[in-house]
Formats: structure tokens, sequence, C-alpha cells
């Protein structure tokens, strides 16, 4: 794909910067607070391997314009899949004709700084050989079966995609972004006198394909597949009741994005339905607790050069200290909260408005010892995975499911468990934390984020972490 993304609409769809300036002056000039064109081409790549032949094999191409208008509260979104003129300026008067029925309001002047170049790659790994990829699921495949004689499946799957955007105003202003994208997942069963259980495994971001070779990096998916599945057919049954909890570093920083991250996004807390709302600069969490939300790291899956409003992403402390000290903002929250967009403006596709979403949300480590936190506990639950969970925006409250979790008896992990679950209140949660690791850790790059029917790929992170008196919801009491 072309590393130009201006080039690319205008020697593809004739979309000039004064035919852009041209269509958003004429249609959305006037009585709206803020207008954009967002355009999007993307090229997806999908492959499945299962029963040690490829039972998948898709590759799809899309493209499409939205087109935003927004008068004080009110959002006018239309959108097409076709990038002819007449189409765009039927989908401009329409957006306008919604955003007009609201009155003016004052708009805030924001600075959009420069973009940044997180993840450009020699080749994106959708352009990756199909011969390649085909090979290396087929690896895994014998890999597994070779390591445990118990395994009777696999499934491998390899995604990738290659995104262009273009994100344009009435002002002139137009930025655009290329953004890479790939995930390799392992998935296994095993079985033992008759007894069936699962692991997966997976990672990926914006990397190329050989990312997944580095290393023999693969290899360790695979194998991690296979521990996670044959350590459960011999857990036991978890407990029930209030213990202490510690999570392991990485993954588990799930239960941070759910139970505390959503309910710091802009829009939860203009609408006050968020358990923090009208919170900033109350102390909400342990002071051994900083979180961040950033979307400047490096070739993270959650990463983005400019958000899809074309503001630049950027590292925002949420909570600092356990002291609350600020929001995730897109710019309709922000010009009505009287804030600066924080460059978490995101929307799944063209067909979609955006909304302020986090990027990669994790902890900041603290000085402990992650062995020394283990063994301050006398009876607890070490939780090193989770599967599902839900969470109440407007109260906090949380309900996750461990997919990896073992016992700490007289300060040492002793015996895998399953069936546990973790219940709580997200808020409460935070000030429960009384012991935090050194070791923060990200996610391998897997994590993908549910808001509103839209989903957007996201990281998580965490250090090794203490909770006091978190409901383990288990069958032993």
């Amino acid at each position: 794909m072309l590393a130009r993304p201006e080039s690319f609409f205008e020697d593809r769809f004739g979309l000039t910067s004064s035919v852009m300036e041209r269509l958003l002056g004429s249609q959305l000039a006037g009585r709206v607070d803020h207008a954009d064109l967002f355009l999007e081409y993307r090229v997806s790549e999908e492959l499945t391997l299962e029963e040690g032949a490829v039972k998948k094999a898709s590759r799809h191409v899309s493209q499409g314009a939205g087109i935003r208008a927004q008068s004080g509260e009110r959002t006018g979104y239309a959108h097409t899949d076709d990038l002819a003129l007449p189409n765009l300026e039927e989908a401009a008067r329409q957006a306008r004709a919604i955003a007009d029925q609201a009155s003016t309001s004052t708009a805030v002047a924001v600075g959009t700084g420069r973009p940044h170049d997180l993840y450009t790659l020699a080749e994106p790994p959708v352009t990756a050989a199909l011969d390649r990829k085909v090979a290396l699921l087929l690896q895994m495949d014998a890999a597994a079966r070779a390591l445990d004689p118990r395994v009777k499946q696999v499934i491998a799957s390899l995604g990738s995609e290659d995104v262009i955007v273009l994100i344009a105003t009435p002002s002139g202003f137009a930025v655009g972004d290329v953004r890479p994208l790939t995930r390799l997942n392992v998935t296994v069963i095993v079985e033992e006198n008759g007894k069936r259980e699962i692991g997966s495994y997976g990672g990926g971001g914006r990397v190329p394909f050989d990312f997944f070779l580095e290393g023999d990096r693969w290899r360790r998916f695979t194998s991690e597949a296979v521990r996670q599945a044959t350590i459960k057919l011999h857990a036991i049954d978890a407990p029930a009741g209030e213990m202490t909890v510690v999570l392991g570093p990485g993954w588990p920083g799930i239960l941070l994005h759910e139970a505390v991250g959503h309910g710091l996004e802009g829009d939860f807390n203009r609408k006050e339905t968020s358990a923090f709302s009208g919170r900033i600069g109350q102390k909400v969490a342990s002071e051994l607790v900083t979180v961040v939300d950033d979307g400047t790291i490096a070739n993270r899956r959650g990463s983005l050069n400019v958000d899809d409003e074309g503001i630049p992403t950027r590292r925002n402390v949420l909570i600092e200290n356990g002291v609350l000290v600020g929001y995730m903002q897109d710019r309709l929250n922000a010009r009505l909260m009287g804030a600066a967009p924080t460059g978490n403006g995101r929307r799944e596709s063209y067909a979609h408005p955006p909304m302020p979403r986090m990027t990669n949300t994790f902890m900041l480590a603290g000085h402990d010892e992650p062995a020394d936190i283990i063994r301050s506990v006398p009876r607890g639950l070490y939780a090193v995975n989770f599967g599902g969970g839900q969470v109440d925006i407007t109260n906090g409250k949380f309900v996750f499911s461990t997919s990896e979790a073992y016992l700490i008896e007289n300060g040492e992990v002793t015996r895998p468990v399953k069936g546990a679950t973790l219940i709580g209140n997200g808020p409460d949660a935070l000030t429960r934390v009384s012991r935090v690791g050194h070791d923060l850790k990200m996610d391998e790059g897997v994590g993908t984020c549910g808001k509103d029917g839209q989903s957007v790929p996201v990281g998580v992170g965490l250090p090794t972490i203490r909770i006091d008196g978190i409901t383990v919801g288990g069958t032993q009491v």
C-alpha cells in the first residue's frame, strides 16, 4: 500500500484537497460547531487451520467515508461505501440536517500537534507471502501435537490488515495514517481419561509477519496454549468467599481496563453516568495506584499515530498516586466539558462515529518483589489469566472469570483451580491495592474492546498486585 494517504485517495478516487475542502465547506459551513470527513480503505486477510488443514482463507477489501457534523450535543453522521463525489455530497447534507436541529455552542480551540511515526513497516503483514503464513500454521499444529500426546485438536489462526485513513475538516486541516495490524493465535484441546480441557494463547500488534518468527515467538505461543490446557486437567474447584487476590502481570490488566478504564472515558463522565463522574482531584484509589492510557507506544496493538479525529495520541495519566487527575476525551466531549481532546477519539470503521475509547491502558510499576507479594498472603488466590467479564459503568460493579488461577497457601502458589470468578467494584477494588510489583508487563497483543456495538484493538498491562478483600465466586466454601 501507499505510504501517503493523501496521494492514495487523490490518485484512486480523485479526492484532492480542494475537492474535500469544497465538499466540507459547501455542505457543512454555517451553523455547526465541528465537521469532518473520514476516508478509509481497508485490506484484511484471515487464515484458519484446523485438523491439520486450512479450513478458512479469506481476503476482503472495503472502502468508504463517514461525514460528521456537530452542533451543541447533537451529532449528525452519515456514511457511504461509494466514494463518488455525489454520494459524499449527499452524506454531508444528511449529516448537517441532523446537526442543524440543535442550537449552536461555543467551540474550544484545539491545537492538533504533530503526528507520530509509531509503526512504519518495510512490509505490512497483509502483504507477506501466503505460503509462508500457511507453513507457519502447519508448524504450530505439528509442534502442539509433539509437545503432549494428550493434544487432540489444534486450531491456529492468523489475521492481518492494512488500513489507510484520511481525516479532513472544513478549515483545510487534513491528516492521514497507514495502520498495519496482525494477530497470531493458537487454541488446543487436550483429553485425559475422557476429560477435555482447552488452552489458548496468541499475540501480535502493528508489526510485520516476521515478528512471529523472531526468537521462535510462535513456538512460545504454542507451548503456552498446551501448558494452560494440561494444567486444567488436574485443577480443583475454586474456593468461594472473600479473600486476598494477587493478580499476575500482563493480561490481568484486562480487569483494570474493564472495571476502571471505561469509567474514565469522557462521554460517561459528561453525562454523569460513571462512578468517577465529578471526582477530578479526589482520592479514588490506593496511593500505590497510578493508571495511564498511552497510545504512543511503538508497534503496540492499541497504539495510533493519530486518533480517528486526527488528534495525535499521547500519554494520559488518569489516576496519579490514587488521585483522579483526568479523563479520556474525544473532540465532542472535550468541547462540551471545556477540556482538550486527549487523542482518544476512536471508531471501528468509516461506518461509525468516533467516541472516547482507550488505547493501551495500564498501571505503573511499584517497588515490591513479586515473590514477596505472594509470600505475604497466608491464604488467597493467584489469578494469572482471565476470560470474559462484565462491568456496570454506573456503579463500577464487575464480574470476571479466570482462565488460569491457583491457590496461595502459606505464602506459596500451590494447586490450580477452576471456576473462579472475581466479584467486586472497580473504584472500591483500587482502594484495596496494598502491594504493587516492579514487574509491569504489557499483554502480548490480543485485546479487542467493545463499546456501543463498536470494536477496536487495545492493549492492557499490569504489574503483580495484591488486592485485599475481593469476593471470589467458586464452589468450595
